[in-house]
């Protein structure tokens, strides 16, 4: 078994209601006093579940933002599924009947959420399948109908024209890697572009001027998972919109990754006016499983499929992901609890937002500076990311010597990147010194007051020890 440098054994929880990050582990590791004997424990009467919850009670989780656990009725449908709805939902019989029917019922369940219709929903394997299957889509798109668009735009004919995108410099990297890869690769010309300084999100006016006659695709997220800034997203699209009734042949597809919304703010993919939109299941308390709203896909707005297995391409990519039913039926109950409690969990944690950082104000004073607030800019009610001002209090250090804090530095998928600033922060003007102590906590529905003030104490008493 893997040790750390005092000797005290790393156990890397796999949890089956979600995943601590690897900032977390650190954290978690570094503070066992009498660590579990895995051995003895494997003989004993004792379960796994039962290590797991004991050693969860000692600490406070603030990283919700990279991942949620299961809620109970999630688990309870997840529990249903496995037992009654098993069979292939193609097949005639009860259990594939049963299957049918959940499945069915999960797709409407998940529409309600983000404002479309049943059949605007495909199932993916996660998050980022959804958005490469939006930049696939854009990019065979703008091919298919680049004959017709030449009789249009006869000026595209002078020099070899690649299909456009246009994202920004502070996407997930699902985004930023799929759209550097087709740069990389000659299939595709990319627009990075720059969020202001001083309100940490894009500007339409900058999106907007970046626009080319070859432009296929527009793709920004709704909110960062790092700052917890909101795109001008509703803005954004209705100026496009607006331009593509001025060029029919060549027309700009919309896209957000709505991952970090969903579940902390409404989120209406018509009102917003995009063409598609990500949804990620475990970022609210559902399975890690992934879903695309498409605006009528392939009516409204085309859709291709990346992987082949069925005759009707459409049909298939509905039901990709059936051979994992019980996933599926989680998402139906992660959604529905999110529909219909929504304004209470985001009144509740932007009330225990606010009151953390009053607390840090508090106690820290001016050693505190706040790297999600920006003048003019709404953020997500449950992300504070925050930097404690002092030398020797990089992020990753304070998280690693934290008694309770299970928190991260920024996103889990930038978490092999060290001590390495954010490239997030730095994107939206914050200085080296401030981006490298920045520490990102993220509350969920349960979070408390006492827990805030727990990990307020925890930050203080570590604080101390480090200088």
């Amino acid at each position: 078994m893997k040790q750390t440098n005092c000797g005290i054994p790393v156990i890397k929880l796999s949890l089956f209601c979600g995943s601590i990050t690897q900032s977390c582990h650190k954290a978690f590791s570094a503070r066992f006093q009498n660590p579990i004997n895995l051995n003895e424990s494997m003989n004993s009467s004792d379960t796994w579940r039962g290590h797991i919850f004991r050693l969860m009670s000692k600490v406070v989780y603030m990283d919700y933002n990279a991942t949620t656990p299961l809620e109970a009725e999630v688990v309870q449908t997840i529990t249903e599924a496995l037992q009654e709805a098993w069979g292939n939902p193609s097949s005639t019989y009860p259990a594939g009947v049963k299957a049918k029917a959940m499945i069915k019922k999960s797709r409407e369940s998940v529409a309600r959420l983000v404002g479309g219709e049943a059949d605007d929903i495909i199932f993916t394997s996660g998050g980022t399948e959804a958005n490469n299957m939006v930049f696939h889509t854009a990019v065979e798109h703008f091919w298919r109908n680049w004959e017709a668009a030449q009789e249009t735009h006869r000026h595209l004919n002078e020099n070899r024209v690649f299909p456009h995108i246009v994202t920004s410099n502070v996407e997930h990297d699902s985004v930023k890697l799929a759209a550097e890869y087709l740069q990389e690769n000659r299939k595709a010309d990319v627009t990075f572009i720059s969020v202001s300084q001083e309100t940490a999100h894009v500007e339409v006016q900058d999106i907007i001027a970046a626009v080319r006659p070859n432009t296929c695709l527009i793709s920004i997220m709704l909110a960062n998972n790092e700052t917890g800034v909101i795109m001008p997203i509703q803005e954004i699209c209705s100026r496009v919109k607006a331009m593509n009734k001025k060029r029919e042949k060549l027309r700009i597809l919309l896209h957000t990754d709505a991952a970090q919304a969903l579940g902390k703010i409404p989120v209406n993919a018509r009102e917003l006016g995009v063409d598609f939109l990500t949804i990620v299941g475990h970022k609210f308390y559902g399975p890690r499983i992934g879903a695309l709203y498409v605006n009528g896909p392939n009516t409204r707005t085309p859709l291709y499929p990346m992987l082949f297995g069925v005759k009707n391409a459409v049909q298939g990519l509905k039901y990709f992901w059936v051979s994992i039913i019980s996933a599926l039926l989680c998402f139906y109950q992660a959604a529905e609890l999110v529909t219909n409690n929504l304004l209470d969990y985001e009144a509740h944690m932007q009330k225990t937002r606010l009151y953390l950082e009053e607390r840090l104000k508090a106690v820290f004073k001016d050693k505190i500076h706040f790297n999600s607030h920006y003048p003019g800019s709404d953020i997500l009610p449950n992300t504070c990311n925050v930097s404690i001002l002092g030398p020797g209090l990089q992020g990753w250090r304070v998280l690693s010597n934290c008694t309770r804090l299970l928190a991260s530095v920024g996103a889990a998928c930038h978490s092999d990147s060290g001590d390495k600033p954010s490239d997030i922060l730095l994107s939206c003007g914050i200085p080296v010194a401030v981006a490298a102590n920045a520490v990102r906590l993220s509350l969920g529905r349960g979070t408390t007051k006492a827990d805030v003030d727990a990990v307020v104490e925890d930050l203080k008493e570590t604080v101390q020890l480090l200088c």
